[in-house]
C-alpha cells in the first residue's frame, strides 16, 4: 500500500509540473532566397494580327482554295469569284475607249483641212482676193474643230478611267492573302453567292500566330502599380507547371467597355459602374514557335512589380504593424532562449513573405507572433528578463 501511494504521488507531481511548464513559443527562421511582388491577372490569348479578308466583287464563289488551319503566304490566291460580269464590263469599257479614239483620229484629220483652209483665207484676205465673210467662216470652222477635239480628248480620259475601274473590279474577283498567316475561319462555302454592294463579305479570317498577344485584365486597384517594360510570366491550363516569360508592352488607357456604343446604355452604365469591377487590358507579346498557344486560351498572368535575389526573407505574419517611422518590431529569440524586440527595415512585402533590409541576419529565430509597433526608431517597451524556451 505504501508503494502504491508513493507511485501515485510521483505521478501526480509529474502531471502538475508538466501542466505548469510554459508552452514553447513558435518561431520562424530568417532565411535567404528570392522574393517578388506580383500583380495577378487573368489573361486571354489573341492573334498578334487578325485580318478579315473580304470580297469587293459580287458573284458566285467559283473556287475556294484554302481551309481552316492552312498556312498561306502574302499574295497567294485564296478564292476566285465568277468573273464573267466583270470581264464583260472590261470589254465594254475598252470598246468605248477605242471608239472615242477613232473619233478623235477622224476629227484630227478634219482639223488639218480647216487649218489649211483658214491659212488660205487669211492670205487671200491680205491680198483682197476673198471676202471677209469667207475668212470668218474658215476661222469659225477651225475653232469649232479644235473644241470638238478637246471634248473628244476629255471623253478619252473618262473612257480610260472606266477601263481602269473595270480592270480593278475584275481583279477583285481573284482574292489574295494580304499577309503571311494561318486561316482561322472560313465563313463561306464554294458555290455560295456573295453580295458586295453594301459591304465586303468576309471570305476568310487570317491571323498571324507565330507571335500571339496576351490581354491581361488588371484591376483598377492594381493598374497604378503596373507600367510597360515590367517582366511578366504566365501559365496556361494545359501546362500549369511551365512558366513562360515576356515583357509588358503597353497598358490600354481605357477599359474594353469604352468601345461599346454608349448612346443606348448611358443610363444603365452609370448605375452599373458603382457595382461592377473595372479592369484594364495590359498587353504583351509572346513567340509561339511550338504553336501551342491558340486564340482565346486563358492564362494565369503575374506581372512582376518588384523582385530581389538572395535576399533575407521573413514571413509577413511575423511583422505586425509598422511603426511611425515605417520600420517593424519583431521578437528575436537568442541562443540562450531569451526574447528581445528588434526594429528592422523591410523592402518587398507581398503579404506572404517580406524582404529584410537590415536588423536581422540569416539564421535568426523570430517569434511568429509580432511584437508591438514602435513609435520611433527604438523598440517599444523594456526588455524583460530572459525566459527559457527549452532549446
Amino acid at each position: 500500500m505504501i508503494c502504491l501511494a508513493l507511485v501515485g504521488g510521483a505521478t501526480w507531481t509529474h502531471r502538475v509540473l508538466s501542466s505548469s511548464a510554459p508552452a514553447t513559443p513558435e518561431t520562424v527562421t530568417v532565411a535567404t532566397g528570392d522574393i517578388e511582388d506580383t500583380v495577378l491577372a487573368n489573361g486571354t490569348v489573341e492573334a498578334f494580327k487578325l485580318v478579315s479578308v473580304g470580297s469587293r466583287a459580287s458573284g458566285q464563289i467559283k473556287s475556294l482554295k484554302v481551309d481552316i488551319g492552312d498556312t498561306v503566304k502574302a499574295g497567294e490566291v485564296i478564292a476566285e469569284i465568277d468573273s464573267l460580269t466583270q470581264q464583260n464590263d472590261l470589254r465594254d469599257a475598252e470598246a468605248s475607249l477605242r471608239d472615242v479614239k477613232a473619233q478623235l483620229a477622224a476629227k484630227q484629220a478634219i482639223l488639218r483641212q480647216v487649218q489649211l483652209a483658214f491659212k488660205r483665207q487669211k492670205q487671200m484676205l491680205g491680198q483682197n482676193a476673198t471676202s471677209r465673210a469667207d475668212y470668218e467662216d474658215a476661222e469659225a470652222a477651225l475653232a469649232s474643230t479644235e473644241s470638238e477635239i478637246a471634248a473628244l480628248e476629255a471623253q478619252i480620259a473618262q473612257a480610260e478611267i472606266s477601263v481602269d475601274t473595270a480592270t480593278v473590279n475584275l481583279g477583285y474577283t481573284t482574292i489574295t492573302a494580304p499577309m503571311d498567316g494561318t486561316v482561322v475561319a472560313v465563313p463561306v462555302q464554294e458555290g455560295q453567292t456573295v453580295n458586295a454592294v453594301q459591304e465586303a463579305p468576309t471570305i476568310i479570317k487570317l491571323a498571324r500566330l507565330d507571335i500571339v498577344t496576351f490581354e491581361a485584365e488588371i484591376s483598377e486597384a492594381d493598374v497604378i502599380r503596373v507600367e510597360p517594360g515590367m517582366k511578366v510570366y504566365f501559365t496556361i491550363l494545359g501546362e500549369p507547371k511551365r512558366r513562360r516569360y515576356a515583357t509588358l508592352r503597353s497598358i490600354e488607357p481605357a477599359p474594353p467597355s469604352v468601345t461599346e456604343d454608349t448612346s443606348t446604355s448611358s443610363t444603365s452604365s452609370s448605375s452599373d459602374s458603382t457595382s461592377s469591377a473595372i479592369y484594364y487590358n495590359a498587353l504583351f507579346d509572346v513567340p509561339n514557335v511550338d504553336g501551342k498557344l491558340r486564340i482565346s486560351m486563358t492564362a494565369q498572368v503575374s506581372v512582376i512589380v518588384a523582385e530581389a535575389k538572395n535576399a533575407l526573407i521573413l514571413p509577413s505574419a511575423a511583422l505586425g504593424q509598422a511603426g511611425d517611422d515605417g520600420r517593424y518590431t519583431v521578437s528575436v529569440v537568442g541562443a540562450d532562449g531569451s526574447v528581445s524586440p528588434r526594429t528592422i527595415q523591410v523592402g518587398i512585402n507581398n503579404n506572404v513573405r517580406a524582404q529584410v533590409l537590415d536588423g536581422l541576419q540569416a539564421g535568426d529565430k523570430v517569434l511568429q507572433s509580432p511584437a508591438p509597433a514602435t513609435t520611433g526608431n527604438g523598440a517599444s517597451g523594456m526588455r524583460g528578463p530572459p525566459s527559457p524556451l527549452g532549446f
